[in-house]
């Protein structure tokens, strides 16, 4: 439960003493933050500068701490800076004692403040240096980067009694151009490196723009964006590394609209979290047109993400991944995890870093350089895959999708890329035509192919292959090739992915989250990529298998099988509307472009009221999932007991002591056949409507639905939007067509939220009234974007609570 802090703390209260041992040294300087830190050791010149010695706040919280750190370093030191993020109230003891010291041993002392605009008073009145250098110092971190580190240790010298000018700071600019070898550089020196005269030697290729934040540059930790230029050059690109503080500043965004205007990258890799589009829900990158990958930073350790399934921390998932989606960005990949310095002998400290992850990162290049060579070849010359799903229901579905009639949709589909220029032979004259086409098996791949390319796998995957369904050579079934129900049309294969295991267990290993894939699907995998040198794919409908194949929820690693499958392939995947939780799997584990469609014309016959209710929760419990275990663990468990409340467990085949999790299995496969049976009138066909219809969004949706698959072929930009049902009142998902995301912020507080947050105000103002004899009178919460993510809004619902305020929940909102 989220509690509002009801009194004032300090970090002295939590911390054990500790001693750090510290030399002492002529210049000392300390900070809460690593990045500070970072900055200074990284400019320091032991050749030239004073002895430096730093140390963070946080290993100075405990008072026996502090004053063994002044007793044996800082009463001889000669200069001294504080860099105090929350003030003097966050470091009261070892700010007065501090400042006692300094004056009973003639020591220069700075205090300033943690942000770098304005005066702290108190700080500035227990400082001994004049108050006019306490805005002289505070600049080099207001102005920030290497040189202006440099330039600050280079006055902290001359305090220090030292021969080194007394030098100022350098403005840096809000957001600028930066060359990993050559620091900062103009848009002039940009324009005349993209010549093709100086990119011999890295091939002449397009032009990436690669967004990432100020504060990397400031701090000296920016070695993952350089790790990825390199990459990136490699691979043919021409890498152009931009940074700014924020996307949503107006300034900052009309610096990056005038860099795509100069430059025309024909692709930009952003490293910048949260999403950059306001209130008008237009974001910066619609305007520009020019697609987006998402690349991540983690603050993640990399421990934790080796070792772990769920790839990324909360917080990382949630700014990094989930509120991206918002701006139509493509997930590329994670480039670097947080990492604990060796410890520098010179200057004792030890702190984190982002460090590069040189797989991850080169798989980031991969997949760039497949976008690339898509958006790069004529229409006329590209090899798509069309899948079809083969979802394990009744008998007879193949190429079953939820509410999409998918040979119908590829056989438009295909007369569609026919009269767009694409190379298109052949087509069907029916669906059941199509179907028998690909039952003849023609396409395949040798078993002598197979084993040369499967030996090329990470060896963890092997193993894990032949461990489930032993070597390829002993499989009785694949003598002596792999051969696959797929049919080609001049440059468009469609075909049918095999089972990801065995024929008789179809339905039980489809979404199995731990079963490795069978050699026939790992083969089927290389045979699109290596066989037919596939520029894209195509998976028509929801309900697929590559996106479900075992390996971290998302940030996979090279031994994740989503990743093993299907490479760095681009993936455009239409999917119905009404289903963001399982288009998010696709979005977040095979990097797709995820296309909403229409679901069918007639869906009055759906849920009762009652089922609806509780298909609520199961959204909002595949929403919680990673972002909130005690929401989530909540959510199970109500949806348990609201299904044996109405009676509708068993109709789901629930008893009452069936295993928690196993009931919730049954509940959501249940509530999917429900929805399934009552798809009575019509399926959809992609980017097609009846005749007769005379619903504007309808139409209008089935044209956008068409164009954004051509655009998405041709490596454009596809304008993200939300999912929902039109059905219950969201009209605000029409027109279709557009690159869905998964979470709606206006879907907060969610109801159980609302729940959770009224009850955390309650005992707020319980506690209060228990320790103060009366009621609070004021209140201040602190809301963050990212929390209330994870939460669904409990935070917001807490304020609402408290300002006595109850939600009316919207149905067109959910």
């Amino acid at each position: 439960m989220h509690l509002l802090a009801s009194s004032s703390a300090t970090l002295d209260d939590l911390a054990e003493p500790i001693d750090l041992g510290q030399a002492p040294a002529a210049m000392l300087a300390l900070s809460f933050t690593d990045s500070d830190l970072s900055a200074l050791a990284a400019s320091w010149d032991a050749a030239t500068m004073p002895p430096l010695r730093l140390a963070s706040l946080r290993d100075l919280r405990h008072p026996l701490s502090v004053d063994l750190w002044i007793e044996r370093t800082a009463s001889r030191a000669k200069v001294i800076l504080v860099r105090l993020l929350g003030g003097y109230e966050w470091w009261r003891y070892g700010c007065d004692r501090l400042a006692a010291a300094a004056r009973e041993y003639g020591i220069k002392l700075a205090f300033l403040p943690g942000e770098s605009q304005g005066t702290d008073e108190r700080l500035a009145a227990l400082s001994t240096v004049p108050r006019e250098e306490l805005g002289v110092l505070l600049a080099f971190f207001r102005e920030g980067g290497p040189e202006n580190m440099r330039r600050l240790l280079s006055r902290l010298a001359a305090h220090a009694g030292g021969d080194a000018a007394a030098e100022t700071a350098k403005p840096l600019p809000k957001a600028g151009f930066h060359d990993p070898a050559r620091g900062i550089v103009s848009l002039e020196e940009v324009l005349k490196g993209t010549g093709k005269e100086k990119l011999a030697a890295s091939g002449t290729g397009p032009i990436v723009l690669v967004l990432f934040y100020r504060s990397m540059l400031l701090s000296a930790d920016a070695a993952p964006i350089g790790a990825l230029a390199a990459a990136l050059r490699a691979r043919g690109m021409r890498a152009v590394p931009v940074f700014v503080p924020s996307l949503k500043d107006a300034e900052v965004a009309h610096f990056v609209e005038d860099a795509v205007r100069r430059l025309r990258p024909a692709l930009l890799l952003t490293a910048t979290a949260f999403a950059s589009s306001g209130e008008g829900g237009e974001s910066l990158f619609d305007r520009m047109g020019v697609p987006v990958m998402q690349v991540i930073v983690a603050t993640t350790r990399r421990e934790a993400w080796e070792k772990g399934q769920r790839g990324l921390v909360p917080a990382d998932l949630a700014m990094h991944v989930v509120l991206p989606e918002l701006d139509g960005r493509i997930l590329a990949g994670v480039v670097s995890f947080k990492a604990e310095r060796e410890s520098d002998a010179a200057t004792d400290f030890r702190g984190q870093f982002n460090r590069p992850e040189p797989d991850r990162v080169d798989a980031v290049a991969v997949r760039a350089a497949a976008f690339l060579r898509l958006q790069r070849t004529g229409r006329a010359q590209r090899r798509v895959a069309i899948l079809i799903p083969d979802y394990p229901g009744a008998a007879g579905r193949t190429g079953y999708a939820v509410g999409l009639d998918v040979p119908a949709s590829v056989l438009a589909m295909l007369s569609d890329l026919k009269t767009q220029g694409y190379r298109v032979e052949n087509i069907p004259d029916s669906p059941r035509r199509l179907l028998k086409s690909l039952e003849r098996g023609m396409e395949g791949l040798s078993a002598e192919a197979y084993a040369r390319s499967f030996s090329s796998l990470p060896a963890e995957a092997q193993a894990n292959v032949e461990a489930a369904w032993g070597a390829a050579e002993n499989d009785a079934r694949k003598p002596p090739a792999f051969h696959f129900r797929a049919a080609r049309f001049g440059n468009i294969v469609v075909a049918l992915a095999p089972d990801r295991g065995r024929v008789e267990d179809r339905r039980a290993d489809y979404h199995d989250p731990k079963l490795p894939p069978c050699h026939d699907l790992v083969a089927f995998g290389l045979w699109l990529r290596e066989m037919l040198d596939c520029h894209a794919v195509i998976h028509v409908g929801a309900h697929g298998t590559l996106e479900w194949l075992p390996g971290k929820t998302v940030a996979l690693s090279q031994n994740c099988f989503p990743e093993i499958v299907t490479g760095g392939l681009p993936v455009i995947y239409p999917f119905i509307v009404s289903n963001p939780g399982e288009a998010a799997q696709a979005k977040r584990r095979i990097g797709a472009v995820t296309i909403g469609h229409l679901p069918p014309p007639l869906t009055a016959a759906g849920l009762s009221g009652e089922q609806r209710a509780l298909e609520h929760l199961v959204d909002e419990y595949a929403q919680a999932d990673g972002l909130d275990r005690r929401r989530r663990d909540r959510l199970a468990k109500l949806i348990v007991e609201t299904a044996e409340r109405n009676g509708l467990a068993g109709e789901a085949g629930v008893s009452a002591g069936d295993d928690p999790d196993a009931a919730l299995l049954r509940i959501d496969s249940w509530l999917c056949d429900l929805k399934d049976f009552a798809i009575k009138d019509g399926l959809h066909i992609y980017g097609r409507v009846q005749p007769d219809e005379s619903e504007p969004l309808r139409r209008q949706s089935a044209e956008v639905e068409r164009t954004a698959l051509l655009a998405a072929l041709d490596g454009r930009h596809v304008a993200p939007g939300p999912a929902g049902a039109p059905a219950r009142g969201r009209t605000d998902v029409l027109p279709t067509g557009r690159n869905l995301y998964a979470v709606d912020p206006r879907t907060m507080p969610t109801p159980t939220a609302f729940a959770l947050g009224k009850a955390a105000s309650e005992e707020v103002l319980r506690r209060y009234a228990q320790e103060h004899g009366e009621w609070p009178r004021s209140l201040v919460i602190d809301l963050w974007g990212s929390a209330s993510l994870r939460t669904g809004g409990e935070e917001i619902a807490q304020g609402l609570a408290l300002m006595g305020c109850r939600p009316e929940w919207d149905p067109a909102t959910g």
